[in-house]
């Protein structure tokens, strides 16, 4: 029998599900090729949950249902809510982009995203190997459809191909891993594997064997180096409005996967994982850097940039631990969970400007076509300056205070080691600085191309929810305080369950 907090823990997934499926059912009937009624309900129904995980992380309680197989925690719950928000706001900047392009006609485009929503939730608050890779599976489905969604554009069929034979590859890899370790630990539940590690009575040999293809199939949903091949074709050949799906809310869905995986169930493991962590921050922080200075293309070199964002978050999970002791998971975890919030709402308001910039018949995707941008709308070149100065690592903007944590983190640690990253991790910023510097250049002081000459328009809910993104990022860097307390606290109530 299934008790009542079993049902408690998992209203917002019902909610999800049953609105998920009525959308469906109501775009059977609906003839408008703006699909306003399906929107409407899909803007309510991500409210709505987002309200109900504000309010359940606001309560800051831990419980489990279903056998464990279920946690809510405060972390799980503030990157629910996180995620249904990012969603939110890419349906807003969307949804014009896909109507133009005929990507509504079928009702998919909601229904699709709620599904895939419904994936990272099941991702963020699984507490069992099966249940992590059931959202997981569930998540990536949705989004191989929603690439594909244009079935007469060769290029987002391209990408759907490469997307969803890599992705196979790394699920395979990720499932692969966690047999391994549930066979060596004769558990699914994570802190069962926890105690079962800890207890020291397993083959390590095994569980690093497992452990090597875990952290592979993570590093390729984090889009890390070397796993990160299908990034670039992805973002570049799918509709800017599934780039933008794919680019925001799953990356706070890998974030949580990989503490639950990582930190919850493999941290006695620290000492071998940090080691892979460091060698994929270090390359994604090379390749992502220097492949996105030679990118023409506005996504693909967004599509490296993020690689290089990657590499920052990986040096915030590997400085959780120092030797074998865990002084520093709370700063250093928290540091990474802020940078992943923050690095996603500066690609919603990057990604906003190059939905709402691109008109019927015209993708607005290269550098070349934001020139002279601020002669033709101040208020998109602020929000895009905004952007670029922030995930450069720029004051007084959220995204410097994100790296700044990441690098106290690193430093605090004592360690000569972490010291050295934290110094290359600060070069290669320098050297991404120039990509970021150059769109700038080109909106402030290039003349407006022939074809940029028409007039920029956009629905009045885009552009009040873009102005407020964009505020956000100032906001947010003026007064970080509130964000990286509130990150450093859900960090806290994870590790406070494992008792270290």
């Amino acid at each position: 029998m299934i008790d009542k907090l079993s049902w408690i823990a998992v209203y917002p997934e019902l909610v999800l599900l049953v609105m998920a499926c009525l959308i469906a059912l109501v775009d059977l009937g609906v003839k408008s090729p703006r699909r306003t009624l399906t929107y409407a309900l899909t803007l309510l129904t991500l409210g709505a949950v987002a309200v109900m995980e504000a309010s359940y992380a606001l309560g800051g309680q831990t419980f489990y249902g279903f056998g464990n197989m279920v946690v809510v925690d405060p972390m799980g719950s503030w990157l629910k809510c996180f995620s249904s928000i990012a969603l939110m706001i890419t349906v807003v900047y969307g949804r014009p982009y896909a109507a133009d392009r005929d990507m509504l006609r079928g009702g998919e485009f909601f229904t699709l995203s709620l599904f895939a929503l419904l994936g990272m939730f099941v991702m963020i608050s699984g507490h069992n190997f099966l249940v992590l890779y059931m959202g997981l599976e569930l998540m990536t489905l949705c989004s191989y459809a929603l690439v594909a969604l244009r079935r007469d554009d060769a290029q987002a069929t391209e990408a759907a191909m490469k997307y969803f034979v890599l992705g196979a590859l790394a699920s395979g890899f990720l499932l692969y891993g966690l047999s391994m370790l549930y066979g060596a630990t004769g558990s699914l539940n994570i802190n069962e594997v926890f105690n079962a590690i800890a207890s020291r009575q397993v083959k390590h040999q095994v569980l690093v064997f497992g452990l090597v293809f875990i952290v592979a199939g993570l590093a390729f949903k984090l889009g890390a180096v070397p796993f990160h091949m299908w990034l670039p074709d992805v973002y570049q050949g799918a509709p800017t409005a599934v780039t933008l799906i794919i680019g925001g809310a799953p990356q706070l869905a890998a974030f949580a996967m990989t503490i639950r995986l990582l930190v919850e169930g493999l941290l006695p493991l620290a000492i071998d994982w940090q080691q892979m962590l460091a060698l994929m921050a270090i390359g994604s922080l090379v390749i992502g850097n220097l492949a996105a200075v030679a990118q023409t293309n506005l996504k693909r070199m967004l599509a490296f940039s993020t690689i290089s964002q990657m590499g920052f978050l990986l040096l915030g999970l590997l400085a959780g631990v120092v030797n074998g002791n865990q002084l520093h998971t709370e700063s250093a975890y928290g540091a990474a969970m802020f940078y992943a919030l923050t690095y996603v709402l500066t690609t919603l308001a990057a990604f906003g400007i190059i939905l709402l910039l691109a008109r019927a018949g015209h993708e607005s995707e290269e550098i070349t076509d934001l020139s002279g941008l601020n002669q033709r709308s101040p208020l998109y070149a602020g929000v895009m300056a905004m952007s670029m100065f922030s995930l450069a690592g720029l004051p007084p903007l959220v995204g410097f205070y994100a790296k700044l944590g990441v690098l106290q983190a690193l430093i605090s640690s004592g360690q000569t080691s972490y010291l050295v990253l934290a110094v290359f991790a600060v070069f290669m910023s320098l050297i991404g600085a120039f990509y970021y510097l150059r769109v700038i250049k080109v909106m402030y002081f290039d003349a407006p191309h022939s074809h940029n000459a028409q007039p920029i328009s956009a629905p009045a809910d885009a552009q009040i929810v873009l102005a407020i993104n964009g505020a956000l990022l100032l906001v947010l860097g003026i007064a970080p305080s509130s964000l990286m307390t509130l990150c450093a606290q859900s960090i806290n109530s994870i590790v406070n369950s494992l008792g270290v």
